[in-house]
C-alpha cells in the first residue's frame, strides 16, 4: 500500500491533488492547522501545527508513510516574497524530513518555485540556469532544495523537487492576476493592466497538481520544471478572459506604470514530459472559462446569502 503524507492539502494546488492521489491508489493523510473535514474512504485528516515539531514526528510514527508530498509554505500575496516567515518554513521542512526518514519513508516530492532562478535568462532549465534569486522566499526554497539534496544522497531517501512556475485557476487568490482581472470584468468594473508584453508561463492549477502526483509516482529524483513550457504575454491572457466575458471594452492595457520584470519566464520542461512522461492537458482558453465559471458560481453565492431574511 502505497501511504503518502501531505502538508498545504488544503491550499491551491493541494486540494487539486487528492482525487489525483486517490485515483493513483494512494491511502492519503492529509495535514491542516485547521478545524479538520470529514474523512472519506482512502482519506484522513490530521490536524496538525506543522511548527510543533513533537506533534509532527508524532504523527509520522502513527501513520508510517511510504511518500510525502510536501506542498505547505508561506504563500500571502504581497507578503510571501520577503516574510520572515520563510525561514520558519525551511526549519520545519528539515524537522518534517527528518522525521520522515526516521520512520522510514521512502520517497519525498517537495514543491520549490521558479523564482529560486535568475529570471534574467528567461527560459529556464534544471541544468543550465543559474540559481540566483532576488527575494527571501526564491533564496528560503533553493536552501531546502540543496539540503534535501545531499540529504537524500547521504540517506538513500528518493527525493524530487517541483519548481513551479505561474499557476492560476479556480480557487486562486482574488488579488492574483487571472482572478483579479475576472473579478473586475465580472462587476463591470475597469481592469487596468500594465502593457502585458512580458511573457510567463502560465499553467492550470489542475494540470499542476497532475505533474506533481505524475512526479510523486515516478523514481525521478533532483529538481524538475513543473510548467507548460510554454510562453505567453500576459496581454493575451488578460485579452482573452476579456474576450470570453464579452467585456474588452473594461480592460485597460498600460494603465498601470512599466515595471522592471522580466520579460521573459519559461519553463524548460525537458525532464517533466521525458523522464516523468507528463505533458498538460488544459488549453489556455479552457482552464481561463473553468475560472470564470468557479468565480461567476462564486458570486451568485455571495449574492444569494445577501438576499437572505
Amino acid at each position: 500500500m502505497k501511504r503518502v503524507l501531505v502538508t498545504g492539502a488544503r491550499g491551491f494546488i493541494g486540494r487539486r491533488c487528492l482525487p489525483r492521489l486517490a485515483a493513483a491508489g494512494y491511502e492519503i493523510h492529509a495535514v491542516t492547522s485547521q478545524p479538520v473535514p470529514g474523512s472519506e474512504r482512502g482519506l484522513e485528516w490530521h490536524r496538525v501545527d506543522i511548527f510543533d515539531a513533537p506533534a509532527v514526528r508524532a504523527l509520522i510514527r502513527k501513520i508510517l508513510p511510504s511518500h510525502l508530498l510536501h506542498l505547505a509554505w508561506v504563500t500571502e500575496p504581497g507578503k510571501y516574497w520577503t516574510s520572515p516567515e520563510n525561514l520558519r518554513w525551511v526549519a520545519a521542512s528539515l524537522e518534517l524530513l527528518h522525521a520522515f526518514r526516521e520512520a522510514k519513508g521512502a520517497r519525498v516530492v517537495v514543491a520549490g518555485t521558479c523564482a529560486e532562478y535568475d529570471w534574467n535568462f528567461g527560459v529556464c532549465s534544471e541544468t543550465n540556469t543559474p540559481l540566483a534569486s532576488a527575494t527571501l522566499y526564491g533564496v528560503s526554497k533553493h536552501a531546502l532544495s540543496a539540503i534535501l539534496d545531499s540529504f537524500s544522497a547521504q540517506t538513500g531517501l528518493s527525493a524530487a523537487w517541483g519548481r513551479v512556475f505561474f499557476p492560476y485557476g479556480p480557487g486562486e487568490h482574488p488579488s492574483k492576476l487571472v482572478s483579479s482581472v475576472i473579478n473586475a470584468l465580472l462587476a463591470g468594473r475597469p481592469a487596468p493592466c500594465s502593457s502585458g508584453e512580458q511573457q510567463r508561463d502560465f499553467l492550470h492549477v489542475d494540470d499542476a497538481a497532475g505533474a506533481f502526483v505524475a512526479l510523486l509516482d515516478s523514481g525521478v529524483t533532483g529538481a524538475v520544471n513543473i510548467g507548460s513550457g510554454k510562453a505567453t504575454p500576459v496581454k493575451d491572457v488578460v485579452l482573452a478572459i476579456a474576450d470570453l466575458l464579452g467585456r474588452p471594452d473594461l480592460v485597460q492595457l498600460g494603465a498601470l506604470p512599466a515595471t522592471a520584470e522580466p520579460p521573459l519566464v519559461v519553463a524548460e520542461v525537458r525532464r517533466l514530459r521525458e523522464e516523468v512522461g507528463w505533458r498538460p492537458s488544459i488549453s489556455l482558453d479552457s482552464g481561463l472559462h473553468s475560472t470564470i465559471v468557479w468565480w461567476r458560481e462564486r458570486a451568485s453565492r455571495a449574492q444569494e446569502q445577501k438576499e437572505l431574511p
